[in-house]
């Protein structure tokens, strides 16, 4: 079958050659008309034929341009560009959404960016991924420009059983219908079928925490790689207290527990659910090679005294630098990205606790982050940290039932949520957990059973996939204990997810579904007793 942008090239250029054929009939019905033939065309003819001439350059290029292949456009094969669509009143989301999409872009993808009109119920179902940025305006408004969308797109309720998405909700929480238009986007996508990759991002007054909490989600697609914030992080001083590896002899890799205290001053206040922002360094051996290749003493210091390699510890090192002054190189250096780790540990406690998985390259040297913290830092060293409150993932008011999901390190912010149950006497609490080895993945093994013992978890369901057993991953046993979470639901629960957001997190939501109903479940996001934290 032909492709329609060949068929048009086709039909132009033929439009272009007929026009052609006119002109050169009228040229040879002016020479028809003199007494003899002119070797010399007159001017008139000249330019008469100049202008045929371009005039045929100038239809060919204009064809080409509508024909070429856009970087926003699928091919002819593979999958459709992700769309990034945005809804703004002010520009701000406009903004956000020209951010979004260069990002991705710098991370492989290919990117289709829309305002919300643009966007029809055909481009939607041959969409396989989008981000919606949606600005609420008025009380609860949608902007002006979305009310095409509302009207022509909304209203025609397309399925939308093969879309997965999610929504950057921007919003000012000082109204009561507090990104209103951002929610009812993700409410309207979900009675579609469409699939949410994470869960709703709500932005209160452009919280430049938020935004940066939205550019680490987007490290899913692509190749992973994180770009530089928008808006770096306002560290504060803490200090590295214990590192305890608490997995020897997995097949997986290395997990570690940190504990953290700052550096100055009392500890601050935070709540279960909430996040570190870690600030990474470069190992030492790693900055002081790329200073020798550039021909810089690794004791350079600035005209401040401040050392040149602690500022590139925290910098992207450059591929080149135009000279060697210190200042100069000072001055051009960009802040790594931050990385976001889930807390596991309460204030109460008196120390910040993390726990987290070295990663590593394909070439098997470790992750920039996670190699920092579990390998190259040492104790007593300073970290780059700032709290991120997660208003998200916090912990439901009074004591009604709660059901934790988890696998791998998704352990710790569900550890800090059993924490805080348990010192506010709420007992009802039902945990599901997955790893690989019983023997050596499950993280906080003794304390989670002694709590069970104590009554402080009513039930403590585990798996670990490489030891057999009837079950192999934490949704199974979910699906086998349906019977169970149909009657703690009804009797009020909420259920907070976290871990992988690549498998264990959609096939959870998948067992929810089946087990509640597409529609009961969907009514608990609503109601905002069914919450997810992954990454």
């Amino acid at each position: 079958m032909n492709h329609p942008g060949s068929m048009r090239t086709i039909a132009g250029n033929a439009v272009v050659i007929a026009a052609l054929l006119a002109i050169a009939g009228l040229l040879l019905r002016l020479h028809l008309g003199q007494d003899g033939w002119q070797p010399t065309p007159l001017p008139a003819r000249r330019w008469i034929a100049l202008a045929a001439v371009l005039g045929y350059v100038a239809g060919c290029l204009a064809l080409w341009w509508r024909a070429r292949p856009r970087p926003d456009e699928p091919g002819d094969s593979g999958e459709p560009p992700l769309l990034v669509a945005w809804a703004s009143q002010t520009g701000f989301a406009r903004q956000l959404a020209g951010h979004t999409a260069q990002s991705l872009r710098d991370g492989g993808c290919r990117v289709r960016l829309r305002a919300l009109d643009q966007v029809d119920a055909a481009l939607l179902a041959g969409t396989r991924k989008a981000l919606f940025i949606a600005s609420t305006t008025g009380e609860g408004d949608p902007p002006d420009h979305a009310l095409a969308f509302l009207d022509q797109v909304m209203r025609q309720a397309p399925a939308l059983p093969a879309l997965q998405y999610a929504v950057l909700a921007l919003g000012d929480r000082s109204y009561a219908d507090y990104c209103a238009f951002g929610h009812r986007l993700d409410d309207w996508l979900r009675g579609q079928g469409a699939q949410p990759l994470f869960d709703t991002v709500d932005v209160d007054n452009a919280d430049p925490a938020a935004l940066r909490h939205w550019q680490q989600l987007l490290g899913q697609f692509g190749d992973g790689r994180v770009q530089a914030d928008w808006s770096p992080p306002d560290y504060q001083p803490w200090v590295l207290r214990a590192r305890t590896r608490t997995n020897p002899g997995s097949v997986g890799g290395p997990v570690f527990q940190l504990c953290l205290q700052p550096a100055d001053g009392a500890l601050p206040a935070w709540q279960a659910g909430d996040i570190a922002e870690i600030g990474p360094r470069h190992a030492p051996a790693t900055v002081e090679q790329w200073m020798r290749a550039h021909a810089l003493d690794p004791a350079t210091t600035l005209a401040d005294g401040r050392a040149l390699r602690e500022l590139l510890a925290a910098a992207r090192l450059p591929e080149a630098i135009d000279g060697s002054a210190p200042e100069a190189i000072a001055a051009a250096l960009q802040p790594l990205p931050h990385r976001e780790y889930s807390i596991a540990s309460l204030p109460s406690e008196n120390h910040l606790r993390l726990l987290l998985r070295r990663q590593s390259h394909p070439d098997g040297t470790p992750g920039l982050a996670s190699g920092w913290l579990c390998d190259h830092a040492t104790i007593g060293a300073r970290i780059d940290l700032r709290l991120r409150a997660n208003p998200n993932f916090h912990p439901p008011a009074g004591d009604a039932p709660l059901v934790l999901i988890g696998n791998g390190t998704g352990i710790a912010g569900l550890r800090a949520h059993l924490r805080a149950r348990i010192d506010a006497g709420a007992r009802r609490n039902w945990l599901l957990f997955g790893e690989r080895h019983r023997a050596h993945d499950f993280h906080f093994g003794d304390e989670l059973e002694q709590w069970r013992r104590d009554g402080g978890i009513e039930h403590l369901d585990t798996v670990f996939s490489r030891d057999g057993g009837p079950h192999r991953y934490v949704q199974d046993v979910l699906a086998a204990q349906a019977g169970r979470l149909r009657r703690w639901v009804d009797h009020g629960a909420t259920v907070l997810v976290c871990g992988s957001l690549q498998g264990m997190a959609p096939a959870v939501d998948a067992v929810i579904a089946q087990v509640l109903g597409r529609e009961p479940k969907e009514q608990l996001v609503r109601e905002r007793r069914y919450r997810r934290d992954v990454y």
